[in-house]
């Protein structure tokens, strides 16, 4: 007879992984609202289509063209709210490989200045756009494209607006990121 004792099984209350989650931080900005209305104007405009077409076998002809137009707006406009958090996609590999010191500094410096002149010319161009499309205008509606054009170079503006933020922000940081700080504290 075999008399080892069995080990004992893990109790319910552990777990191998722990996540937790991020406290919510509900900001309140001008482009968060824009993008709000605009997203849920979108919503209902869809939903109209979608009812008309397939419950009433008559479609609103407007519906379509307005929530592509609201669609381009809103892809500006949500970039300015990812630009203000700065949650754009970004390869950032080779500066979390970096030792903090000024060379890392220098790389993120560039990093925020290629980006503020990409929003720079991107606030031009729509601008340009705006000009030219003055002349045509919408197939349901007798209005200038340059309006629907507009949104798209109000999100433009917002973003070029949101990346000088950011740049003097991080200048004044000298381009130091918060494990910066902690590396450089003498450990006891």
């Amino acid at each position: 007879m075999n008399t080892k004792p069995k080990p004992d099984a893990p109790s319910d209350d552990v777990h191998l992984i722990i996540a937790k989650d991020e406290e919510v931080v509900i900001e309140h900005h001008p482009e968060d609202w824009i993008a709000f209305a605009l997203f849920w104007s979108l919503a209902f405009i869809v939903f109209l289509q979608f009812f008309t077409r397939y419950i009433l076998n008559d479609s609103l002809s407007w519906t379509e063209e307005i929530a592509r137009y609201g669609l381009m707006s809103l892809a500006f406009i949500g970039g300015a709210v990812v630009t203000r958090k700065k949650s754009h996609i970004a390869v950032e590999l080779l500066s979390n490989l970096m030792k903090p010191g000024p060379l890392r500094s220098a790389l993120l410096a560039l990093v925020d200045f290629v980006t503020l002149g990409f929003m720079a010319l991107l606030a031009y161009f729509s601008m340009t756009i705006i000009e030219r499309m003055q002349a045509q205008t919408m197939t349901v509606f007798d209005l200038p494209m340059s309006y629907v054009y507009g949104g798209v170079a109000f999100g433009c503006f917002l973003m070029l607006f949101r990346q000088i933020v950011t740049v003097w922000t991080h200048a004044r940081q000298r381009w130091q990121r918060a494990d910066d700080y902690i590396q450089q504290i003498p450990a006891d």
